[in-house]
């Protein structure tokens, strides 16, 4: 497999991110077809990279978990379906035990983002935040859900480039 082809299927997953990020900053939506092409992605990646069976199983188990406990967060009300399975699908890149450093970045950068948030639509900032309609409208207003999939997408942009997976490849050429 030439080394162009890893290079651009390593790469869907921080460029997938970004744009999860976005739609779900314009929109409060993350499409399904950008989980499912994380999923293809990683899928195409592992057999033109030989990735071995045993790590294999890991990446899976690490993606199923996640959709199990993102499903039950989702159950709660506490994230959206969208987020929920991109999750997962960042999760089946990471694979396990790199799973736990994403789910920590991703944690740490949903921690700072409430904070810019709480900041931007509080009765102290807000006044001197223009009126703004649209998406930014959306997510500098009091009461409005947080746009979880941007923590989502900084936590595994954060941790991807020292994650098992992108060694492993680097190997490979």
């Amino acid at each position: 497999m030439s080394a162009l082809i890893q290079i651009g299927l390593v790469s869907l997953l921080p460029l997938l991110a970004i744009v999860a990020a976005g739609k779900d900053l314009s929109s409060y939506t993350i499409p399904n077809w950008i989980s499912l092409a994380l999923a293809g992605g990683f899928c195409l990646l592992a057999l033109t990279a030989g990735l071995p069976a045993p790590t294999l199983a890991g990446h899976a188990a690490a993606g199923a978990v996640a959709l199990i406990a993102g499903m039950g967060l989702f159950a709660l009300g506490w994230i959206g379906g969208g987020d929920a399975k991109l999750l997962a699908a960042c999760c089946l890149w990471f694979g396990w035990p790199d799973s736990q450093l994403f789910l920590l970045d991703t944690a740490v950068a949903g921690g700072a983002f409430a904070l810019i948030l709480l900041v931007a639509r509080g009765q102290m900032i807000r006044p001197f935040i223009p009126v703004v309609s649209g998406w930014i409208g959306r997510l500098t207003t009091p009461g409005e859900p947080a746009p979880y999939g941007v923590a989502i997408a900084l936590g595994a942009l954060i941790a991807f480039p020292a994650s098992q997976l992108i060694r492993f490849v680097h190997t490979t050429y």
